[in-house]
């Protein structure tokens, strides 16, 4: 994968995960997502997975 893609990837991933966790806390209301447990596991590991592949492009060369 190309070192862009990877980064672009990476960042959406965990702009995704930072609202799933969001939503699954509470903070943003107006879905079913709201409140559930579940939806704050997802969204952290949606977001650490993002982390992990925006700075596996950022190192490629």
């Amino acid at each position: 994968m190309r070192k862009g893609w990877s980064i672009g990837l990476g960042v959406l991933l965990m702009l995704v995960g930072a609202v799933w966790t969001a939503q699954g806390l509470g903070y943003l209301k107006g879905s079913f997502m709201t409140g559930e447990q579940l939806s704050t596991t997802i969204g952290l590991l949606c977001a650490g997975a993002g982390l992990a592949l925006t700075i596996h492009g950022a190192r490629k060369k």
